[in-house]
Parts: C-alpha cells; structure tokens; sequence
C-alpha cells in the first residue's frame, strides 16, 4: 500500500496538507453506521470505510464493489486470457476487437495523458513490461529486449468506430498505470448510487474520498515514506478528491545483483529509477493514477515543470530531495 489510514503517533511532526473540499458537503447523520469492508483484486488489496444511513440494507455493498472490480478485469485485465485486453495482444496484424464502454472511456483518458506528457505515460509498453519480468511469464535474462516502435501510439490502435480497436501487429497494450484508478471511481459511484454520501475507497493505495467521517472532518491519508528518502511524514485531508502514488520501492524484480522497478522509460523501455515515488491529487482516481506513473518516468524536475504546467497538486520523491508542484505547496499547512 502506497497510503494508509492516519496513524502517526501525537508526538511526531509532519506536514499538513488541506486540498479545499467539496462545495457542499454536509455531515453524515449522528446516527450513521460506520461501515468497513476489504477484500482482494487485481492482485492487491481493496478497503472501503463509509457512513451509511441507518435504515440502509448494506449487505449487498461487497457484492457491488466485486462486481464494479470484475467487470474492469474482465476488459482491461493482461492476466486474464479472455480479457478484451488480452484478445487485442493477442490479435493478428489488422484483427479488429470489439471493447467495452469502460474499456473505452479508460483508453481515451489514458491517450490524452499520453499526449500531454509527451508518451511519459504510455500504456503501450506491454511487451518491454513482459520482457522486465512484470507480465506473467517471470524475467528471463538471456531474452533479447523487444524492439520499441515509435510509430505506435493510442491513435494508432483506434477506428472510427469508438467501441473497436484495430491490432497494428505487435502492438501489447498494459493499462496498469490507469486500471485500478478506474475501477476506484466505478466503485465509488456504485457506492453512491446505493445512497451513501460519506466514504473512502483504497485499492492498491489509489484512494477516493468522498464526504466527510463521522467526527465531520476530512477522510485523512497517511502518505508512506520510501526507505531511504528524505521526505517528511505528510498526512493530506481528503473529501472530494483522489491520491494516487506511484513508487519504486514496492513493486520490484530482482536478478543475481541487480532490482530495478516497474515503471519503464518510453524511450529505451528500460527501467527507470530517478524518482523513488510520486503523489497526485486529481478529482478522478483514474486521472491521479495515471498521472503518477508519468510523473514518476519525468522524473523530479520535468515532473514537477509538466505538474506546474498543468496545475497538478504533486510531489515527488527522489532519494536526496523532495519535489512539490505549486498547487501542492499552496495546500501545505
């Protein structure tokens, strides 16, 4: 997990950040029922703390949240074979493959992203995340690194049917850096629809807060400190916005002397490892999630000037200093 429910101890100092919350927003009733699930997906875990009217049914809220979860892996899923996902990788040159609306509506976040990072974000590194030991095939050392194409992109891979993707030939799509975001902000909203207005949903440390906890303040998130960083412990005050870090130290592969991370250059399709992690607010999980995985490939002084551009609240944290974007210092308390 790359955020925990606060926990630092009265006599630690960290720092405060408040980002400005939901226009209107109402303290849940004193006789709310405080509600807590978790369970598993997408090979990591999800949480889901929430205030519920008390003549509200809430047995069927897992369910809901299971649902919203299967229905993201069963289109956007590199592990699972029958996967729209995988049906497109595995498609011959000029096969064209039918998506679904999620489906859709992640890929076309996913290009924006995309261009306005310049392809820091590139969601079409499948083969060099296979070949790094991310797919689910493990790290052969003596494989030759696949070669990269710099002739396809998103646009490519699109038809002007919206709902159908043509396979250009070796074209490996891993949506990974966007996909647990999305599915964040489906459950959040199947939440809502339920009638429950105060919540916090955690998958994999992407997070969305919504409303406020039954004491009326924010839903507050404890950002972890990468091993061997300098950052401060910082502790953000969420409702009405997502946080979602990206971070080297959590998910690595290791061979005789060597590790190296997740996140791949779009350049080289090597690893990158400038940058330790990266924190972004977003109103949209699925934003912030993807967001993070190209902050953290610019690393410190790119990102923090396209976080700057863009008026991306963000921190980023190499392994001798902090990186804060401008909207991120003005929420610091």
């Amino acid at each position: 997990m790359s955020t925990r429910a606060a926990g630092i101890g009265a006599d630690d100092t960290l720092d405060l950040l408040l980002p400005p919350g939901e226009p209107v927003c109402s303290p849940a009733p004193a006789d709310a029922r405080q509600i807590a699930l978790s369970g598993t997906t997408m090979g990591t875990g999800w949480s889901l703390r929430a205030l519920a009217p008390p003549e509200l049914d809430t047995g069927p809220m897992a369910a809901v949240l299971e649902r919203c979860f299967e229905s993201v892996i069963a289109q956007m899923s590199q592990w699972r074979r029958d996967s729209q996902l995988s049906r497109f990788n595995a498609g011959a040159p000029g096969s064209r493959h039918r998506i679904g609306p999620q489906f859709r509506q992640v890929l076309d976040c996913a290009h924006s992203i995309q261009r306005a990072s310049e392809r820091a974000f590139d969601p079409l590194l499948g083969l060099h995340s296979d070949h790094w030991g991310f797919g689910d095939k493990g790290f052969d050392e003596a494989a030759p690194a696949p070669a990269r194409s710099a002739n396809v992109d998103l646009g490519s891979i699109r038809t002007d049917e919206p709902d159908v993707l043509v396979q250009p030939g070796g074209a490996v799509l891993d949506l990974s850096g966007i996909a647990k975001g999305y599915a964040v902000d489906m459950g959040v909203a199947a939440i809502a629809r339920m009638g429950i207005g105060h919540m916090l949903l955690d998958i994999g440390g992407e997070t969305k807060a919504v409303g406020l906890r039954a004491d009326a303040l924010p839903w507050w998130i404890d950002l972890s400190v990468p091993l061997g960083s300098v950052a401060s412990r910082t502790r953000i005050g969420l409702t009405g916005w997502s946080l979602a870090t990206s971070g080297h130290w959590e998910r690595r592969r290791f061979a005789q002397d060597r590790s190296w991370s997740h996140t791949l250059d779009p350049e080289s399709g090597d690893p990158t490892n400038d940058a330790l992690s990266a924190n972004v607010l977003h109103p949209g999980c699925m934003q912030a999630d993807a967001l993070a995985t190209a902050l953290i490939v610019l690393g410190l002084d790119e990102g923090i000037a396209f976080a700057d551009r863009h008026r991306v609240p963000a921190r980023i944290v190499g392994p001798r200093r902090v990186a804060e974007s401008a909207a991120w210092r003005e929420w610091k308390q």
